[in-house]
């Protein structure tokens, strides 16, 4: 990677991040921490105001923003493929979010790049077996990700496989995973 691709990774990456440290940057990039240094000086010589604290890490001061990222072909190809897998795999109103980020990323490709991935847009398809989401509760990803973010507990209707009567649980969600068209939630069990 070159010096200028790698100056503006590093700022794209420090906008993806609360706080970066310099070996993150360093370990990231397969660059010393010195380089990483010089890296940060140029991007403070250029105006990005980066805050930067012994020991803590550097960040972007809040309200500053990049200017539209250019995308390349195979990052746009990925982000298509997670959008038809997010149409299929999360619950409405997740799949909602993650589509009107998808029309912002569309915003700012090439009409060359527009085009060819309208193309190859319409030649992929999911298939599960089964919605891995309860269509009566179209926000439940939604709202055990935010809980898992607030660090927020969440009361539930629980009921177990082959039983007759729910059960009413307050859990405190702490991770989510998809496992054989599943999602399954990691929590502590509150009373």
């Amino acid at each position: 990677m070159n010096r200028f691709d790698r100056i503006t990774a590093i700022l794209i990456h420090l906008q993806s991040r609360k706080i970066v440290t310099s070996q993150h940057l360093s370990d990231r990039f397969k660059v010393s921490q010195r380089t990483i240094y010089r890296d940060i000086r140029t991007l403070e010589e250029a105006g990005v105001p980066i805050l930067s604290e012994a020991g803590v890490g550097y960040s972007i001061m809040d309200g500053y923003r990049l200017p539209p990222v250019m995308f390349t072909r195979e990052e746009a190809v990925s982000m298509v493929t997670a959008e038809k897998l997010m149409d299929k795999m999360v619950d409405k109103v997740l799949g909602e979010h993650y589509q009107s980020a998808m029309y912002k990323v569309r915003a700012v490709l090439k009409h060359s790049e527009k085009e060819w991935l309208q193309l190859l847009e319409s030649q992929i398809q999911i298939f599960p077996g089964h919605s891995p989401v309860n269509a009566k509760i179209p926000n439940t990803l939604e709202l055990i990700l935010k809980s898992i973010a607030e660090q927020k507990v969440v009361h539930l209707r629980y009921k177990a496989f082959m039983a007759d009567d729910s059960i009413d649980r307050i859990i405190e969600p702490v991770g989510i995973f998809h496992e054989n068209q599943f999602w399954y939630v990691f929590a502590f069990l509150s009373n």
